[in-house]
């Protein structure tokens, strides 16, 4: 065995997943068997972005990726592997270099390639975790007998997408006296209260103040450094990277306290060092080491300052009294005031600390048996988290006026709340985490004429410790993978892996997993040898079966023991029980006969490449998932008198097909490209244990998983008389104005089982797809991806924006602009109300919106500088300038929201400047 192929073995076992050529270019990608779709090097780094997650949102061919809300929300994109396939947990597996690692520590720089495992063959080798598909990331490493540095610089312009509008202070007092008469209650503002709102005559009694413009500004600004090293000599590879991230955010006066900021801050440093060490002619060695600091700053009392925005209205209080003290109220508490919150309550801190560390032994036992080889890994992780609580309180005052009809003057009460503390010193670590991941075995690689053989035997073995109680995890597997291959056409893969969980219960923690697979090379027949377009042909097919280790519920460890209720809580009955706990009685029955959920996955594929230049790659898959963990609540009676239990007793079916296409060419200093992916999911709940339904139109049964139920709208209650002639509404008192809704069951009573399937899931769209579109000439090019999504839902239910006023929130311009008043029926949105509505605010078709929507997720602007000015200079040896326009323009169908992040917390959109420099 020579050194390529101990390099190209040690490689694929550090993935645990052999035979899959596209996460290694030295392996011939023909021979795989496997459906993955790799996200190039080229496109891992087009967002400039602060992390691998944000940097591939919308890329890849079988990834859903979706974009959360913004500063104050999660911050890294959602991500599903061919959508949601079961009723458990869909999150698919994240990976660094084969290891599951935490995706938000890896900066888009020090990353090669990210590869996307869809189907059982992919997968197969990871286990109980594999099962709803895998990310994996791989990073750069460093080369032989070269050497180079590159500097890389982006600086980043944010402001805030879809900014909410709400209404001012004189509008916002029509709006409710509207609302409190139509609830039937009195006016809260006389028409002289109303001259003052509006004309602004005195300001600290009667203000008008704009909290979005008070409290943030209009941009922020994001600084990233990154320095690489790469090289080695003969026997010695390095790539060093140091990456630093600085994001201010959009707090407008975070600078007002002597000696400290108030601004919503983001600082990471990530320090990478990749080794490759030939320690003889056939012992390498190779590490991997990543250490991350991060920092968030925020305003203090750990407020979110964009919920109070959206709560406290313009006419509330004022920022400050005429004395310069904090506003606040006795309606609105007075630590609702945002700019006060943003200011005057001074900061708290996180700072997390990563750790990443594995360590590679590879030995060529060729000497003993030629095509022998071994290895051993050893990886840990920790991460921790260290709050620190600098946050203090402040002064406030209530002005409470009162104005009776025909006076100059109104009545004012002042009163003083709160107090100017000391900031505060409290420091602890509130969360860490530490895993430690060991694999070994033994691989075995020969070519004997037309055949040629890959076979590994493996043993995995992890333990994660994250922070709390129940929670720590050991996994082991034991697995033998084999590839055959014969005449560089016909290729069989077969896993047989064997996994334990100590999840699971005793007499279920460890089952079996067979995975086959095959791919036919067509383009190597002789028949195909005079079609000379066909570059590459090749049909592939895969099924399996992969275990899960999911928990029931809310991660109950001890379903499978008999749960006793008592004055002390809920525990397993054992020996240990004595009568100090009090009172004893059944409460959640254990499962009979506890097992696990299943995944039975099939995949067929065909990739080519036609005329050298254009890629196409399709896939049709089918799945079932079966003895998914259930509620039995439905299967058995309440007089029981005790809780059901949980039983694997779930099925959910599901199926796709996925459409990749690449086309590439270049003609003299002229390159182009266009392409794209496009993915359909569907699923199907086959069994629940769903409890009887007097209605079918009530049976979820059937129906996909994440489906949306509600009530259908037929319009607005026109008078009372229109109320008279239909069907009684049990939600509440309907009034003229309150919507009206179908009576689906005929019973001439709406209530809840009128409810039916509307619309499709607001979790994951069924259809996900992109396109992008790039040219160079001379080193001037641009590239522009745009994603999309259909079959999308979304309820919109954020407060003031579609529901306002409920509990003294504010009321957006749309709601209030598309309110039904008698003068307006053909309203888009019922009547106001300043108390809970219950008719009204039901799930329901009026408040279900398209969800669907395109986006032009990247657009870049480049200019490489010519290699003939670069050489006078001698020692750049390339270098690139750049515009990139990130998440700029959307196209849907919802108003004033973004779809991606209707509620409180809306989305960013940047203009990037950047430069690239090699030595």
């Amino acid at each position: 065995m020579n050194k390529k192929h101990i390099y190209v073995l040690s490689m694929l076992a550090s993935l645990s997943l052999p035979g899959v050529a596209q996460t290694d270019k030295e392996l011939a990608p023909e021979e795989s068997t496997a459906a993955v779709s790799v996200i190039k090097a080229d496109k891992t780094d087009r967002r400039s972005a602060k992390n691998i997650g944000n940097s591939i949102l919308g890329e890849g061919n079988g990834l859903i990726s979706l974009q959360n809300g913004g500063r104050y929300a999660a911050q890294n994109p959602t991500f599903y592997v061919r959508g949601l396939q079961t009723s458990s947990n869909n999150s698919p597996l994240i990976l660094v270099d084969g290891i599951e690692r935490d995706i938000t520590s890896i900066s888009p720089e020090e990353v090669e390639n990210v590869t996307i495992l869809k189907d059982a063959a992919a997968v197969a080798l990871y286990g109980y975790k594999g099962t709803n598909g895998a990310i994996n990331i791989t990073t750069k490493r460093g080369k032989y007998d070269s050497r180079s540095i590159k500097v890389t610089y982006d600086h980043l312009f944010n402001s805030i997408a879809n900014k909410p509008k709400f209404v001012d202070a004189y509008t916002y007092g029509m709006a409710i006296n509207e609302a409190r008469i139509n609830d039937g209650l009195s006016a809260r503002y006389s028409a002289q209260e109303l001259n003052a709102l509006r004309d602004g005559t005195k300001p600290y009694l009667y203000p008008n103040v704009n909290w979005l413009d008070e409290t943030f500004r209009n941009n922020a600004m994001t600084n990233k450094y990154n320095v690489e090293f790469r090289g080695g000599a003969k026997k010695f590879r390095y790539y060093t990277m140091i990456d630093l991230i600085s994001d201010k955010g959009f707090v407008k006066s975070p600078n007002l306290n002597e000696g400290y900021s108030t601004q919503d801050k983001y600082v990471k440093g990530n320090l990478r060092m990749n080794l490759d060490i030939d320690l003889t002619e056939t012992t390498d060695v190779r590490v991997n080491l990543l250490g991350v600091l991060q920092e968030t700053s925020r305003p203090g009392d750990q407020a979110d300052l964009w919920d109070m925005v959206y709560t406290v209205p313009a006419a509330a209080f004022p920022v400050k009294d005429a004395n310069g003290v904090w506003g606040g109220s006795d309606v609105w508490a007075g630590t609702s005031n945002p700019v006060a919150q943003s200011v005057g309550a001074a900061y708290y801190k996180n700072h997390s600390r990563t750790l990443m560390f594995d360590v590679t032994l590879k030995q060529d036992l060729g000497m003993w048996i030629k095509g022998l080889g071994a290895q051993v890994r050893v990886g840990y992780d920790n991460t921790s988290n260290v709050y620190e609580n600098h946050s203090k309180t402040y002064v406030y005052s209530v002005n409470a006026p009162s104005w009776a009809d025909g006076d100059a003057e109104p009545t004012v009460k002042t009163a003083t709340y709160g107090k100017d503390s000391e900031m505060g010193t409290d420091a602890k670590v509130n969360t860490f985490a530490r895993r430690l991941h060991f694999d070994g075995g033994f691989n075995y690689d020969r070519t004997f004429g037309r055949h040629s053989i890959y076979s590994q035997l493996k043993w995995d073995y992890e333990y994660e410790d994250p922070e709390g109680v129940n929670n720590t995890i050991y996994r082991q597997n034991f697995s033998w993978f084999t590839h055959y291959g014969y005449n560089s056409r016909y290729f069989v893969d077969l896993a047989l892996v064997e996994s334990g969980s100590s999840r699971l219960a005793p007499s279920t923690k460890w089952a079996f997993s067979p995975t086959l697979s095959a791919a036919w090379l067509i383009s190597n027949e002789d028949f195909m040898q005079n079609a000379k377009w066909v570059n590459s042909l090749k049909l592939r097919a895969s099924a399996g079966i992969i275990n899960a280790d999911y928990l029931p519920g809310d991660n109950v460890w001890t379903y499978y023991a008999q749960q006793y209720n008592t004055s002390g809580g809920t525990y397993p009955f054992d020996s240990g029980w004595n009568s100090e706990f009090g009172r004893t009685y059944l409460g959640q029955m254990a499962t009979a006969n506890p097992g696990h959920e299943k995944a039975y996955k099939y995949n067929v594929g065909i990739d080519a490449k036609l005329f050298d230049a254009l890629d196409v790659t399709f896939d049709y898959w089918m799945q079932q998932r079966k003895d998914i963990w259930v509620s039995a609540a439905g299967k058995y009676s309440a007089v029981l008198g005790m809780d059901a239990p949980y039983e694997n007793a779930g099925r959910v079916d599901s199926h796709g097909f996925e459409l990749g296409i690449d086309y590439n060419k270049t003609v003299g200093n002229f390159s182009f490209n266009l392409g794209g992916n496009l993915m359909y999911t569907k699923n199907k709940i086959k069994e629940m244990l769903e409890e009887p339904r007097l209605y079918d139109n009530l049976v979820q049964t059937g129906n996909p998983y994440g489906q949306t139920y509600g009530l259908e709208a037929i319009g607005f209650f026109k008078d009372q008389a229109d109320i008279a002639t239909s069907p009684t509404q049990t939600f509440s008192t309907v009034k003229p104005g309150d919507i009206k809704y179908r009576d689906v069951n005929g019973d001439n009573i709406i209530d809840a089982n009128d409810k039916v399937a509307i619309g499709h899931s607001t979790t994951c769209p069924e259809i996900y797809y992109n396109f992008h579109v790039g040219a160079e000439w001379k080193g001037l090019g641009f590239y522009a991806m745009f994603q999309g999504t259909g079959r999308y839902s979304a309820v919109l239910n954020t407060k003031s924006m579609y529901w306002p006023l409920i509990g003294n929130t504010n009321i957006s311009q749309y709601a209030y602009d598309n309110r039904w008043t008698p003068e307006h029926q053909d309203a888009k949105l019922p009547r106001l109300s300043s108390e809970s509505n219950a008719n009204n605010y039901q799930t329901s078709t009026l408040w279900l919106a398209d969800r669907s929507f395109l986006k032009l997720r990247n657009l870049e602007v480049y200019y490489n500088l010519p290699q003939s000015l670069l050489e006078k200079t001698k020692i750049v040896n390339g270098a690139k300038l750049y515009v990139r326009g990130i998440d700029l323009l959307c196209f849907d169908h919802i108003d004033e929201s973004d779809p991606e992040a209707y509620g409180v917390n809306p989305v960013n959109k940047s203009i990037a400047l950047g430069l690239s420099v090699t030595f």
